[in-house]
């Protein structure tokens, strides 16, 4: 089996390479192919990739490159978890939205729209590569927006599931407060990727008793701090929304904050750079305690799951992924792209039956659901009017006049990597 992770110098990759390190007979790798243009990062990673393998007995080799195509050829899988334009990018997606009094963050609101218009088309023309070089293969986006690169993905005819960490950290966070496995926990998780509620938490698997109400009575103060939100605002829920939702939960409390402390990606960035010396140990053979907080946690473990379940090996048929709608949200398109407990196998990931939605979630679903038809609209056909639509059209934006600033900015922060401009 070979499998390759484009963006293979990323400083994520040790807590993937760990995660096929320890799973192995889930998913039996022999060749491991990263491919990155950043030679210098690429042999750090590289180095410590081998290490691992061979401190945890791992047989598979491991290969690095910058040519995409010999990368791709042949592959089972490709793995995508690529940033186009870097952590300088990200530091402006979370500064200029800002000036205009609107969350800065790269992956929601207008920065996660800059981060779409320079992503889409490099990923769609990685795809392509792929399908040439092995047409069966399948591709697993991790690169966010993961939603919208998904849906280009699908919508362009290719093999492909997106796949996200927030319900896999969540399906973590409730077994260790409810004193049993992961594998006892079975999130009802609906929504579109980064805008997510927990409706039921079951024990025992999919139609297993629901211990929400028990795990919000019980835990829901270490619930409500870990999502930065009010407790008895969960408790008039009733349901665990993602992390995500607190940008509009708390839109104004949020800017307020970040405007006056250093922004995310300022943050990763030393981050990396402390990651990065150290890789360069040759005496480490394990990912560094540091890697933790640099993000992705538990996306080894969601990413050889379903890779194995898609490649028919021992990977679990149900899992959590981002695909298309194909009626289970009745209120949005077949074609959204939306992210719900799935059943994965060799033909890819079909939606399980989703309950009812309340109102209060569906109505904001269809709302960004209607911002992703034109972010992706803008990210393939490029103008400045697609880009003022679709930044009118987001709830965290909604206003002309500031839609009109937003454009203006995002344009002038990304025409290098724009070919429309």
């Amino acid at each position: 089996m070979k499998l390759t992770v484009v963006g293979g110098g990323s400083t994520y990759t040790p807590e993937l390479i760990d995660g096929f390190a320890r799973l192995r007979d889930t998913l039996p790798v022999e060749e491991l192919v990263l491919v990155d243009p950043a030679a210098d990062r690429l042999e750090l990673v590289g180095g410590l990739a081998r290490r691992i393998f061979a401190r945890q007995g791992h047989g598979g080799r491991v290969v690095t490159t910058s040519d995409l195509d010999a990368a791709v050829d042949g592959a089972d899988a490709v793995l995508l978890q690529l940033r186009v334009g870097g952590q300088a990018a990200r530091q402006q997606d979370e500064t200029w939205p800002l000036e205009c009094g609107c969350v800065g963050q790269e992956t929601t609101g207008a920065g996660g729209l800059a981060k779409a218009l320079r992503t889409v088309p490099v990923v769609l023309d990685i795809a392509e590569r792929v399908r040439r070089a092995n047409p069966d293969a399948w591709i697993i986006d991790f690169t966010n927006p993961v939603g919208i690169v998904t849906r280009a993905l699908l919508q362009a005819g290719h093999r492909a599931v997106g796949l996200c960490n927030v319900a896999i950290g969540l399906q973590r966070k409730f077994a260790g407060l409810l004193g049993v496995t992961p594998a006892d926990v079975h999130l009802d998780h609906v929504g579109l990727n980064h805008l997510t509620w927990e409706t039921a938490v079951r024990l025992g698997g999919p139609e297993g008793e629901d211990v929400l109400p028990r795990l919000l009575a019980e835990h829901g103060d270490a619930v409500a701090a870990d999502l930065r939100l009010p407790r008895p605002l969960l408790d008039r829920l009733g349901v665990v929304p993602s992390y995500y939702l607190r940008y509009y939960y708390a839109h104004d409390e949020v800017v307020d904050e970040l405007r006056t402390k250093p922004s995310r990606a300022a943050e990763v960035a030393e981050m990396e750079r402390q990651l990065l010396e150290m890789y360069g140990d040759p005496a480490l053979d394990e990912k560094p305690a540091l890697l933790a907080r640099r993000g992705g946690a538990y996306y080894s473990e969601a990413a050889v799951d379903l890779a194995a379940a898609l490649l028919g090996g021992a990977g679990s048929p149900y899992q959590v992924v981002n695909t298309y709608n194909r009626g289970t949200l009745p209120f949005l398109p077949d074609d959204a792209v939306i992210e719900v407990p799935a059943a994965v196998g060799g033909k890819g990931a079909a939606p399980l039956p989703v309950a009812e939605v309340d109102p209060l979630y569906a109505g904001l679903m269809a709302h960004v659901t209607a911002y992703e038809d034109l972010a992706l609209d803008a990210a393939l056909r490029g103008g400045r009017d697609r880009v003022f639509r679709a930044l009118l059209a987001h709830p965290l934006v909604g206003q002309y006049a500031y839609a009109e600033q937003l454009t203006d900015r995002l344009i002038a922060h990304n025409r290098e990597h724009l070919a429309w401009t």
